[in-house]
This record gives structure tokens, sequence and C-alpha cells, in this order.
């Protein structure tokens, strides 16, 4: 474990690293965040592609908040009101978005220090225990994440059980440029989703209820294009999520890992294909990054970055036509995503 510098209360926060022939990462037990990946480029040069801090502090403030390289839960993405039905008991959740709750609250995940379990030399595993009522939800919940490098993929593993039935969609917010952290735009990244579906928003970024076509639409990524070919066009949507902040939905979903995305980078020739057993994947292309004082003195900006976030849909916990996020007390939670990485 590696000194990551102090908190404002003085508790001082390490990370840890782990590397093999393809991939280098670190990992900080606050937040259990990915704090930055570095693969090969199509010259066989290492570039770090994740946005991150240069120590615990920038996680700490996140004046902007970004969620930078953290895990998100107790349940990822917004809910309509901040409040929601389950057994007939109606749950409140902070209001940290106007009337929404984004990524779970005022009190993330992304926050606390977590308990560092395993440590092999291709493993890392954090745990966090959230008590019953934590963040408003009901249940004490157990929950391990696990990054594990496996040849040219990372692999995140997120696995809980609750004493109470409740709604789990845990995921990773990294920022991706695969042009190197601070590089630049990603509007010339190049952009496959497997989804012929996704869900339209409101003007509070909460989907509608309905599951829309993406055909004819600038939502259409079955066929590879640039993220910059369509984020102009003059579309209801893209004005909602000023550009791209929406859940697409996976096609085939039955649990198991799908592939949910490639993006490809011209400059580098990096490839990054994400695949998971989560039945969507948000895609948000950083349209709101302002003067983000990042790593090595690099100042993240308008669309520098962008995030794919493999989840249950947003606001499911209100919409029964959706994927159900509830875990039943005591069962096993276990999802997955799976990085891949190709010059």
């Amino acid at each position: 474990m590696k000194e990551f510098g102090t908190l404002a209360n003085g508790q001082k926060v390490g990370k840890l690293e782990l590397k093999n022939e393809d991939i280098r990462i670190e990992v900080s037990e606050y937040g259990s965040s990915l704090v930055s990946l570095w693969v090969k480029d199509k010259q066989g040069n290492p570039v770090d592609i994740v946005l991150g801090f240069d120590d615990v502090s920038g996680y700490e403030t996140d004046e902007q908040g970004t969620y930078i390289g953290c895990n998100v839960g107790r349940f990822a993405n917004r809910v309509n009101g901040g409040q929601f039905v389950l057994n007939g008991q109606t749950y409140q959740l902070d209001h940290n978005e106007g009337d929404n709750t984004l990524h779970s609250g005022f009190h993330p995940y992304s926050k606390r220090i977590w308990e560092t379990e395993l440590v092999t030399e291709d493993t890392v595993r954090f745990s966090l225990l959230s008590p019953d009522g934590d963040q408003g939800y009901p249940g004490e919940m157990k929950l391990t994440v696990t990054y594990q490098l496996k040849k040219n993929a990372l692999h995140i593993i997120y696995d809980a059980k609750s004493s109470k039935d409740t709604p789990i969609s845990i995921t990773n917010h990294s920022y991706f440029n695969l042009n190197g952290q601070g590089q630049g735009t990603i509007l010339n990244h190049k952009v496959r989703l497997n989804a012929d579906t996704f869900l339209p928003i409101d003007e509070k970024s909460i989907p509608t209820g309905e599951v829309r076509s993406v055909k004819g639409t600038p939502m259409d990524f079955t066929t590879a294009k640039t993220v910059g070919k369509d984020i102009q066009a003059d579309d209801e949507q893209l004005r909602m999520g000023t550009g791209y902040d929406h859940n697409w939905c996976i096609n085939g979903y039955d649990g198991t890992l799908k592939e949910a995305v490639s993006v490809t980078s011209d400059r580098t020739g990096i490839t990054m294909t994400i695949s998971t057993d989560y039945p969507g994947i948000q895609m948000y292309t950083g349209n709101f990054l302002d003067h983000v004082k990042g790593r090595d003195g690099s100042d993240y900006n308008f669309r520098e970055a962008m995030c794919f976030e493999p989840q249950f849909y947003p606001d499911s916990v209100n919409r029964d036509q959706f994927v159900s996020p509830i875990t039943k007390a005591e069962d096993d939670y276990h999802k997955e995503i799976v990085y891949e990485f190709t010059v």
C-alpha cells in the first residue's frame, strides 16, 4: 500500500497498484476508486486513459461533483422525486439534484474509506458495510468490489448481500479518454453500442418510461460512428441531456455477460470493449466538465472524457416495466464489468 495523501480530518489514505504485461492500474481505498489505468497504444507505449487526481484530496473535495473513478451505489444514476415504494413502504432519499436523487445522495460510497480485504499480484478486493437505513435504503448490506487483471482485460466485480429486500445497482464512474487523460476532446472517438433501443428522458433527466428505437435518431450507434457526428443535432433528447447522457438497453439481456460498447481512438489506436451482465449502460459525454484540475496538471473540460456506466435502468425502482433492481433479503447480488483492450 502506497500513501495517497491525507483527508481533511487528518486520516491517511493509501492506494495499491496491480499490473501485468498489458495493463497497470492504481486503486484507492478511498471510494474504492480507480485512480489510473495504463494500456499500450499502437506504438506499444503506455497511455493513462482515465481521469483522476494527484492525491486523495481531489477525490474528497470533488467540487464539481464529478464522481471521477469511483464506484457509486447503493443505487447508481437517478431516482425520480428521491423516493420509491417497496413492499408497501415509502423510502425517502436525499434530494441532491433538484428533486432527484443522483448516485444515492449526499453520503455516497465514494466518500468513504473501504476495507482492503484481499491483495494478490493481479487482484484487490475492497469491502464496505452499509447499515440498515444508510442513504435511506432498507437493509444492512455487505458489499465487495474486486478489481482483477486477466491478460488484456480489467474485471470489476460487485458482490453484495442485504438483510432486507433492497434496490442495488452499483457501477463504476470512471471517465475515459483513449487519447490519454488530459489530451483534449473525445468527439473523434468512434463508438459502437450493442443496443437497438434507449430510454428517452424528460427535462429532469428522468426516463419517461418509454423504451424507444434508436433507428433514425442521433442515438443510433448500432454502426460505429464518432461521438461528434450527431452530438450537435437539433434533437430534443440531446437538448435534454446537453449532449449524450442517456441509458441504452443492451441487446439480448439475460443476466449473462454481453458486449455493451466498443470505443476506439483514432489517435492512439486503442480500442476498449466493455461487457457486462447488467441490462443497461449509461453513456455520458462529459457535458458538464468545466476546468476540473486533474492529475499531472491536467485541466479537464467540456467533452474531454466519456463515462460508460453499466447499470440497472435509471429510476427502475419506480418503473415496473423496467428490469427490476430489487435484490431479495439474503440473496446474493453479483454483477461484473469487463474492460478489454486491443490496438
